[in-house]
């Protein structure tokens, strides 16, 4: 199985307004096996978006390494599918043609890319209806479901997700939860997401990297060992509740204010 990230002592600095270096990252090392679905959390600022760049071939680390399946990460990858936080939908396309966008710009004919893509809207909450919709006739949460799916239209081995549900309230996040969880399940991909939602983390990932304060460094490495399938409800678990107590004091521990 493919799909293996590793980082050596990544280390990520940018030059300071007034001149020197200003650390941003680091040093960090971890390993995220194949299929493993791991979650980072983290003061603002602590380099979790650096890092996810840098594991996207976007941005090369200042010391250290970041391998795909033993190979040096030093461009973007076609095993490798980022989302971030924008939607960045293109207002002139409908939902079946943003979905279909990277199969072609691959090359795909297409009624088999536009088939693909509507293969995908169930997975991701959307109706049929939706299919020749535009982003200006969308919710923030239908535009974010959209973008979800022109990620997994590309079937990466990887998906590197920074914070893509941070601008939506709370029920429809928490339904792009379930829906990211569900398709996880089918896929098995191997997932890193940057959140600042402590239960979205619990129910998503399998681990949970917590990181300090900028420079950001690895405080602790939580196990999630709640049985899958979740549900929201779980989140009302004694079992939940203990994983959180464990991920509340280790936030606390790298952002001490928060306390």
């Amino acid at each position: 199985m493919t799909g293996h990230i590793t980082g050596r002592n990544l280390v990520a600095s940018y030059p300071a307004p007034g001149g020197g270096i200003l650390p941003a990252l680091g040093p960090v090392s971890f390993d995220v096996a194949p299929g493993e679905f791991v979650c980072l959390l983290g003061p603002s600022g602590c380099g979790k978006s650096t890092l996810i760049r840098i594991l996207g071939g976007l941005q090369l680390p200042s010391q250290g390494q970041a391998f795909l399946d033993g190979s040096l990460i030093t461009q973007p990858s076609p095993q490798v599918a980022l989302m971030f936080q924008e939607s960045n939908l293109m207002p002139w396309r409908t939902v079946l043609q943003n979905i279909a966008l990277p199969l072609e710009l691959k090359g795909v004919e297409k009624v088999e890319r536009m088939e693909a893509a509507r293969h995908l809207l169930p997975g991701l909450g959307l109706g049929a209806e939706f299919a020749d919709a535009y982003p200006g006739e969308l919710s923030g949460g239908m535009a974010q479901r959209v973008a979800l799916g022109r990620v997994l239209i590309q079937r990466p081995e990887v998906l590197l997700l920074d914070e893509p549900f941070g601008a939506l309230d709370a029920l429809t996040r928490e339904q792009i939860t379930l829906d990211l969880m569900q398709v996880w399940a089918a896929e098995q991909q191997t997932v890193i997401m940057v959140t600042h939602n402590i239960n979205e983390a619990i129910l998503l990932a399998d681990r949970i990297l917590v990181f300090s304060q900028r420079p950001g460094r690895i405080i602790a490495n939580i196990p999630v060992t709640l049985p899958r399938p979740r549900r929201i409800d779980d989140s009302y678990s004694d079992a939940f509740g203990q994983v959180a107590q464990q991920v509340r004091a280790a936030v606390r521990q790298a952002h001490p204010v928060m306390g």
